[in-house]
């Protein structure tokens, strides 16, 4: 089982995911910010999804005696056929570097039970650790409710194992806000030695939430975001328990 940093130092609960919209913005390296204040989505959850599966070209029937010997692979949609066993060993994570006006510094991610709270300090909360690439993918809460208090928020997502894959992967973070549109940042730059990328800033600017649009990938893992960003935290590395396939 591979290693990644981990920060020295129950099951999902149920929240409000906000209105269902049904048109997105796609933030780009054109387009990288919108204002959740100037839409009037500055208030409640605001939900931050992550989905991936591998790219479809990664699974193609490759010579036709393939579709021969099992005729039942054509049959199904790319999604399942990602779960074999190059996507087993493709374990993306969402994670979260926080920094509070009050000066609190932390994370929260699924190692070290860092899950975080939605209610109380930090105001971010991870529903829990999809290892296989589902369809509802990873999910965090972020109470802006209490915006005051919040400074700065990176979102990030990184590679679990020691094999960088993200150039096998589509992935894509959005933001629900709990009014208005949601808003789409996609990981489909090919970085194939990157194993975490910082996806997303979203800052308290004269009492204003401004989401910006990253996309950096790093060669290594939450430590050099950190030093990339100028966090501060102190790291070390971390480990996840084995989890039946």
């Amino acid at each position: 089982m591979g290693f990644f940093d981990g920060l020295l130092g129950g099951r999902a609960a149920a929240f409000d995911s906000g209105n269902a919209a049904t048109n997105a913005i796609e933030l780009t390296r054109r387009h990288p910010t919108v204002s959740l204040t100037k839409q009037g989505a500055a208030t409640g959850n605001l939900r931050v999804n992550l989905t991936w599966r591998m790219r479809t070209s990664d699974f193609g029937p490759g010579p036709r005696t393939s579709l021969l010997r099992h005729p039942f692979k054509a049959l199904k949609p790319p999604e399942i056929l990602g779960h074999g066993q190059s996507m087993v060993n493709v374990d993306l994570d969402l994670g979260c570097l926080y920094e509070l006006t009050d000066g609190t510094k932390g994370v929260v991610q699924p190692l070290g039970g860092y899950l975080g709270d939605v209610n109380a300090p930090p105001y971010i909360k991870l529903s829990g650790d999809d290892r296989f690439g589902s369809g509802s993918g990873e999910t965090m809460y972020v109470n802006l409710d209490h915006r005051e208090d919040i400074r700065r928020l990176l979102v990030f997502v990184y590679i679990y194992d020691q094999t960088p894959a993200f150039d096998r992967t589509q992935a894509v973070v959005t933001l629900y806000p709990s009014n208005g549109p949601r808003i789409e940042i996609g990981l489909d730059e090919r970085h194939p030695q990157a194993r975490s990328c910082a996806v997303v800033l979203l800052e308290n600017v004269k009492d204003e939430l401004i989401v910006r649009r990253e996309v950096k990938f790093v060669y290594g893992f939450q430590g050099e975001l950190d030093r990339l960003y100028g966090w501060g935290l102190q790291w070390g590395r971390g480990y996840k328990a084995k989890a039946d396939r």
